[in-house]
């Protein structure tokens, strides 16, 4: 932009320097570099001017040159592939043997533990067999009559026959004919289903 100077004001030094820089910079954007040169020539002290090192552009490749760029990697890129899949497949191999003995562990301490619960189990019954062959068989079929169904069965099955009769005599006729049934599928062989 140019100063304006009045008619009556005295045109300054600085004015004029700024003035013509300015149309010099406005000559450039138009002149190229003929532009440059007048506002070089305008500042004093200013270097000359020096021509702008041209860019050089790398020829591109041709399309042999990628493919056989490519088709010499393709060996070695496949192989590293391999290479860490192969990788990969023995950590999995490794997470998985482990887990593995994991399972194993468990899988003992659940036998052992069911081994010790079976025990368990038989001796109760045992026990539990005898207290219900020890009573009378009014009091006998009461208590039976409450338990669970499969239960009182399995009692009844280990009791003498001619106890376990005079227990379903007393018996609540459902609670007996439940009972019945479930021992007579119980002393079945083949699965009726």
């Amino acid at each position: 932009m140019i100063p304006f100077l009045l008619s009556h004001e005295r045109p300054r030094p600085r004015a004029i320097l700024f003035a013509a820089a300015a149309l010099a910079a406005m000559s450039a954007s138009g002149g190229g570099a003929h532009g440059e040169d007048a506002v070089r020539q305008v500042l004093s002290g200013a270097q000359p001017a020096v021509a702008p090192q041209q860019l050089t552009r790398e020829k591109a490749p041709d399309q042999s040159e990628i493919e056989r760029f490519c088709s010499n990697i393709a060996d070695a890129a496949r192989d590293r592939r391999y290479a860490l899949q192969a990788e990969e497949l023995k950590q999995l191999q490794a997470g998985i043997d482990e887990r593995m003995k994991a399972l194993d562990a468990k899988k003992a301490e659940y036998e052992t533990w069911l081994k010790r619960r079976e025990v368990f189990l038989a001796r109760a019954e045992d026990g539990v067999v005898k207290i219900y062959a020890g009573m009378k068989p009014d009091a006998a079929a009461e208590r039976l009559a409450i338990v669970n169904a499969d239960l009182a069965a399995a009692i009844l099955m280990k009791l003498d026959a001619r106890k376990a009769g005079v227990i379903l005599n007393e018996m609540d006729q459902k609670a007996a004919a439940t009972l019945t049934g479930i021992m007579a599928s119980a002393a079945r062989r083949v699965d009726p289903s």
